[in-house]
């Protein structure tokens, strides 16, 4: 009796929709997805490395730090501060830490505006691609256990490369038509005597671009998450990816922000273990390593300083006497970052998995789609070539004449 009634509890929990998100470390840890993730964070890093390296050289200031790499600083300090404030269910912290990451970015782009819309359209691309084929991967792992092979997400992500990499442009383009618009109105109020008559007529006009600006800007806001989901999930173009993300956040605008809400404190213990995973493989590996170096250690904290759990990467360390030692401490640096990037990618990838999660359940809530279904590539039927069957033969009747007499 007992067990049954355990039975019936556990099953009654699995049918709450918001249970549905605690499934999200699960699919997120999967290693085609922190490959794919990975892949796509090396490449940002060295793209933003080499711009770094370009502007200083041509500027001739070798000691200034990269744009690149302060804002990666800085964004790093503000995510690890709002991870910490979440957890401690601190508010105003986590709003304070992510308010900062976007001035910092916000910055970034007004002081070096050509620097920043180059890296935002690589980074935009390689976004797409990544980001699809996760989504793609977490909509058939959700929906049907099935686990496409790396090849079969990447070709799914390029294929609709257009839908995913217009997709967040779309709302910014009619932003900033909307905008254009009313600047337009404002440029012709400047016409002596009819000017003002002019902008108090179209008046209306103005306030309903307005309003479809603060719409769209909402959506956009609050609907990005989903967009990439809904063209994994339903192989949907941009406007449609849009369409639906728009009308699950205005329709159900409370359900959409307790999962999000939900799927982020889930998120920030999760990604706590995966660091605190990562830290404990660095620590018994330097670990078991000083116990085999004999002797005051030096040689170790020279190649490879004792790693915190704050910093991977461990103190500063002793400069290397001779070449073998430089060569050991640049090769240890490599290995380090790996485990590092390893650990973004599980960001990363814990971020599109939760929000292809939560766009199955806003999808099942406001269309009643069940969550089973996922768009599949039409298989193709083949059909063995058809023969005429033979027919039997007919016994045809000699006529009279040619009958033999008996």
């Amino acid at each position: 009796m007992a067990g049954e009634k355990e039975k019936e509890s556990s099953q009654s929990l699995d049918n709450l929709p918001f249970t549905k998100v605690f499934q999200t470390f699960r699919i997120a840890i999967q290693p085609s997805k922190l490959i794919i993730a990975l892949m796509a964070v090396v490449v940002l890093c060295i793209t933003g490395w080499i711009m770094d390296y370009v502007v200083i050289a041509a500027s001739g200031a070798p000691s200034e730090a990269g744009t690149f790499s302060s804002l990666w600083d800085a964004v790093g300090t503000g995510f690890h501060g709002a991870v910490y404030s979440l957890l401690l269910l601190d508010i105003s912290g986590v709003a304070t830490n992510i308010a900062e990451c976007f001035e910092a970015i916000g910055q970034t782009i007004q002081d070096h505006y050509i620097y920043s819309i180059i890296y935002i359209v690589i980074a935009l691309v390689v976004v797409s691609i990544a980001g699809g084929a996760i989504c793609r991967i977490a909509a058939l792992q959700f929906a049907r256990g099935e686990k496409p092979g790396l090849g079969e997400a990447l070709n799914f992500s390029t294929k609709r490369f257009v839908s995913f990499f217009a997709a967040p442009l779309t709302p910014l383009g009619i932003i900033v038509f909307m905008g254009l618009f009313i600047f337009v109105l404002g440029l012709i109020g400047n016409i002596p005597w009819a000017g003002e008559l002019l902008v108090g007529i179209c008046m209306p006009l103005t306030l309903l671009a307005g309003g479809l600006m603060v719409m769209v800007l909402i959506g956009a806001v609050a609907g990005f998450n989903l967009m990439f989901p809904a063209v994994g999930y339903d192989d949907a173009d941009c406007f449609d990816a849009i369409s639906r993300a728009f009308s699950y956040i205005y329709a159900k605008p409370w359900r959409m922000g307790f999962y999000t809400a939900l799927a982020a404190v889930y998120g920030a213990i999760c990604y706590l273990f995966v660091r605190f995973f990562a830290f404990l493989l660095l620590w018994v590996s330097h670990r078991t390593l000083q116990l085999g170096i004999l002797g005051d250690n030096s040689k170790l904290k020279t190649i490879w300083p004792q790693p915190s759990f704050v910093d991977f990467f461990g103190g500063p360390s002793s400069v290397p006497s001779i070449w073998t030692e430089s060569v050991a401490a640049f090769l240890v640096y490599i290995f380090v970052l790996v485990t590092v990037g390893l650990v973004i990618s599980f960001v990363v990838s814990f971020y599109f998995s939760a929000n292809t999660v939560i766009y199955a359940l806003m999808r099942n809530k406001v269309d009643n789609t069940a969550l089973e279904d996922v768009y599949t590539y039409p298989e193709e039927t083949k059909t063995e070539p058809t023969t005429p069957e033979s027919k039997p033969e007919e016994t045809k009747t000699p006529p009279e004449s040619e009958k033999q007499p008996d």
